[in-house]
């Protein structure tokens, strides 16, 4: 059963998350990060061996054209985020 979710403009708590216990949309929220953080990391490794070990003119002979299309775009979009995402971090040494 899903929860419903706070909006993405709730009001954060005022005090830093090492002085109190988290809420439990936080907790999720970091659980969601390690999950991504673990299936980017795959993902790379994936791409790698398979750049490693094929030429991309092979691997796309064994493609399926319209799948590939489709997951190139999704990776695009994704990496549109975390640029979004990047510049909204602008230069602080603290959060790069």
């Amino acid at each position: 059963m899903n929860s419903p979710q706070p909006p993405k403009d709730a009001p954060q708590s005022s005090k830093q998350p090492e002085d109190r216990w988290l809420e439990i949309r936080e907790v999720r929220l970091i659980s969601d990060l390690r999950i991504m953080h673990t299936k980017v990391d795959e993902l790379y490794h994936v791409v790698s061996n398979l750049k490693h070990h094929h030429d991309e003119v092979t691997i796309y002979k064994y493609a399926d054209p319209p799948l590939l299309a489709e997951d190139i775009q999704k990776i695009e979009r994704i990496y549109m985020w975390f640029v979004a995402l990047k510049e909204q971090l602008g230069h602080d040494p603290q959060r790069a």
